[in-house]
């Protein structure tokens, strides 16, 4: 391996334990816990260092949040290649949970965080380039075309897919907070499911 690459290689580890010191951070004080010198003292490093990587802590949340999203999309994106609607209405659902289960501390830091992140996340990102658009696109999209084909009442296919969504963020929080009073997820969920579609139903 050239110096070039080293050094190329030691600069991505280190933006890496950037993002995972401030993650850290994020989840145990909030956004108004998470300070340049703070990041820098958990990686024993100089303040200056972090600047070479990101030019603010509003960079650096926003980049976590970016990328979990991304994590998010991992696991729905299997499931938009079902062709029938309610079966893949149950499979985005299944998904989520799955995300909130497999990542807490991620799933935590882009829906249980303080709304002075949620304030900077929404200040930055613009349109087609807010990741957690694209996320809730394929619960919307699959909400619309259950209403369009009349299998759900009509009503404001946004509104319909926020009860859906209300509804399984709900289940992974209970999950991630009081896991001893949830005593079985996946029952839950598909129970929950169940109640959704007949409610929804035309």
């Amino acid at each position: 391996m050239g110096i070039a690459e080293r050094r190329e290689r030691q600069k991505a580890e280190l933006r890496a334990d950037i993002l995972t010191a401030a993650k850290q951070i994020l989840i145990e004080s909030g956004f108004e816990g998470l300070t340049m010198r703070r990041i820098a003292e958990a990686i024993e490093y100089s303040p200056a260092t972090i600047y070479l990587h990101f030019e603010s802590r509003e960079a650096i949340a926003l980049q976590l949040v970016k990328d979990g999203f991304d994590e998010l999309m991992h696991f729905l994106a299997p499931t938009l290649a079902i062709a029938d609607p309610l079966e893949r209405l149950r499979a985005v659902g299944d998904g989520y949970v799955r995300f909130g289960i497999e990542r807490p501390q991620t799933y935590r830091l882009i829906f249980m965080t303080d709304r002075k992140l949620s304030a900077v996340i929404e200040e930055f990102f613009v349109n087609d380039d807010d990741p957690g658009a694209r996320a809730f696109e394929a619960l919307l999209t699959t909400v619309t075309e259950l209403i369009d084909k009349g299998i759900f009442r009509r009503l404001d296919p946004e509104i319909a897919a926020n009860c859906c969504w209300s509804a399984l963020h709900g289940i992974v929080s209970l999950h991630l907070t009081c896991e001893a009073m949830l005593t079985d997820v996946w029952a839950t969920t598909a129970a929950m499911h169940d109640a959704l579609v007949v409610g929804l139903r035309a």
